[in-house]
C-alpha cells in the first residue's frame, strides 16, 4: 500500500522541530504546535496544571486580548483549539492557505507571551472545576481515571489529567509561569502542518517566531511503573461500570502492533469476540470494547463495559475467560479481519489534514522521524495469529487492574479475575 507523500522536516539551531506534508488538491491547512510536556511532567503538587495552561492559552497575550484572539481567527473563517494528554499538550488551528501566517503568529503569541491575567485565571479556574464536576458525574469517564490510578499508583502516569479540585483551586500565576519556564522549551516543541502548505514558507515563519528562543536541556518526566490492584465504588446507578486493564507494550515496543491487532480482535467492532459473546449471544451489555493504549515507556490493554447489577459478575468473568482463551486459539481468519480494520482506519484517517499533522507530530516525538505509511502497513501485515497469541500471553502475565463503579456488589475482585486469567 502506497500513498504519495511530501513529508519534509527541519530542525532550527535551538532544537525547534518543523514537519510538514503537502497534500495536493486540498484547499485548507491544518497546523499546530505540540509541546512535549503533559500530565506526566507534573509534580504531585502540580497535578492538573498542564491542562490548566491549555485553558489559559486563549485567555489573552501581551498583544492580544482573549476576544482579539477569537475575532482574528474567526474573521478569516479559521478554527483554533487545544488539548492536553499525558505526554503532550497541543495547540492547533485550521485555516485557508493565505491565513497560515496569521494562525502561526497567534499560536506563537499564546505560547510565548501568555498574559496569565489574575482575573482570567480565576474565571478559567471555575470553568475547569465545572469540567471536573462533569467528569465525576459521568461514570464511563471517571472510571478510566480510576483505572489509570489503580494501574499506575502514586505517580504522574496514574493521576487524572484534569487534576483534583483541591489542586486546581490552589494554582497561582507563579505556578503556571513556572511550569511554562521548565517545560515550554524549543527542543520540546514540534510545529506540524499538513494540507495546502509550503514547507519552506513555514520554516521561514517559524524562524521569525521561534528561532530567538534560547536552547535549553529537555525537561525530565517520571518513568511509569505498573502496579495493579482494584478500586471499587458502590453507588446507586442504573448501570454497573466495569473496566479491566493489564500491562501492554509501549509505542516503540516490537509487540506494539500485535497488541493493537489483539485489541481489535477481542473488542474492536461488531465481529469481535467480546461483542459477539457478551452482547449478541448473552445480552449482557449494550456496549463493550477493548483497546491497547500506548505511551513512551508503557502501555495498557483495557476492556470496558456497562451492564446491569445482576449481570456484572457474569460479564466480568466472561471478559477474563475470553482474554485467557485468546492466548490459545486466535485464528488466522480473525487476525486477517483485524489487520484489514486497522489498515483501513489508518488510511481513512490520513484523508484528514488535521489527523496527518497530529500523526506526524506524534511520530517526531516518539521516533524523531515520520515513518512511511508502507513501513507501518508492513508491521501490521507482519502480525499473524502466532504473534497475536504470543502478545496475549505476555499481557496476561501481568497483574490485572480493576475499576468498578455503581451497583457492583456481585462483581468478582481483582484476585479472582487474576486466577481466571491465569487458568
Amino acid at each position: 500500500m502506497t500513498l504519495p507523500t511530501t513529508v519534509e522536516t527541519t530542525r532550527l539551531a535551538n532544537g525547534f522541530r518543523i514537519v510538514t506534508e503537502h497534500m495536493p488538491g486540498l484547499g485548507s491547512a491544518a497546523l499546530g504546535i505540540w509541546i512535549e510536556a503533559g500530565a506526566n511532567h507534573e509534580r504531585v503538587e502540580e497535578n492538573g496544571i498542564a491542562h490548566f495552561l491549555e485553558h489559559m492559552a486563549f485567555k489573552g497575550t501581551a498583544r492580544r486580548s482573549a476576544l482579539a484572539i477569537a475575532e482574528e481567527i474567526e474573521d478569516v473563517g479559521g478554527y483554533l483549539n487545544a488539548y492536553t494528554s499525558r505526554e503532550r499538550t497541543a495547540y492547533y488551528a485550521r485555516v485557508l492557505p493565505d491565513d497560515v501566517p496569521l494562525a502561526l503568529d497567534i499560536l506563537a503569541d499564546i505560547l510565548r507571551e501568555p498574559a496569565l491575567a489574575e482575573g482570567e485565571i480565576e474565571t478559567e479556574r471555575g470553568v475547569i472545576l465545572q469540567e471536573i464536576g462533569q467528569c465525576l458525574d459521568t461514570p464511563d469517564d471517571v472510571i478510566f481515571d480510576w483505572l489509570q490510578e489503580t494501574a499506575f499508583p502514586d505517580q504522574p502516569m496514574g493521576r487524572a489529567i484534569l487534576g483534583p479540585p483541591e489542586r486546581v483551586r490552589a494554582f497561582s500565576r507563579t505556578d503556571l509561569s513556572g511550569f511554562i519556564g521548565r517545560h515550554y522549551r524549543p527542543g520540546q516543541m514540534i510545529l506540524s502542518a499538513a494540507g495546502a502548505v509550503d514547507h519552506d514558507a513555514i520554516v521561514r515563519l517559524a524562524e521569525s517566531l521561534f528561532a530567538d528562543m534560547a536552547p535549553q536541556p529537555r525537561s525530565a518526566r517520571a518513568e511509569a511503573r505498573y502496579g495493579g490492584g482494584e478500586r471499587r465504588v458502590e453507588k446507586e446507578l442504573e448501570q454497573a461500570h466495569f473496566a479491566l486493564a493489564l500491562p501492554a507494550p509501549a509505542y516503540a515496543d516490537p509487540d506494539f502492533h500485535a497488541a493493537q491487532i489483539l485489541a481489535t480482535t477481542l473488542g474492536g467492532g461488531m465481529s469481535s469476540r467480546l461483542f459477539q459473546e457478551a452482547r449478541e449471544k448473552r445480552g449482557l451489555c449494550y456496549a463493550i470494547f477493548a483497546q491497547a493504549a500506548a505511551w513512551a515507556d508503557c502501555g495498557l490493554f483495557m476492556v470496558y463495559a456497562g451492564t446491569g447489577a445482576e449481570d456484572v459478575g457474569e460479564l466480568a468473568n466472561l471478559t477474563a475467560d475470553e482474554l485467557a482463551r485468546a492466548a490459545a486459539d486466535l485464528s488466522e481468519t480473525e487476525i486477517a479481519r483485524a489487520r484489514a480494520q486497522t489498515k483501513a482506519g489508518l488510511v481513512m484517517g490520513l484523508e484528514s489534514p488535521s489527523s496527518r499533522a497530529e500523526r506526524m507530530a506524534a511520530m517526531m516525538s516518539i521516533w524523531g522521524k515520520v515513518l512511511p505509511l508502507e513501513e507501518t502497513v508492513a508491521k501490521i501485515d507482519a502480525v499473524d495469529a502466532a504473534a497475536a497469541r504470543a502478545v496475549a500471553a505476555r499481557i496476561l502475565a501481568g497483574p490485572p487492574s480493576l475499576a468498578l463503579y455503581g451497583p457492583v456488589q456481585r462483581a468478582p475482585d481483582a484476585a479472582a479475575l487474576a486466577r481466571r486469567l491465569a487458568a
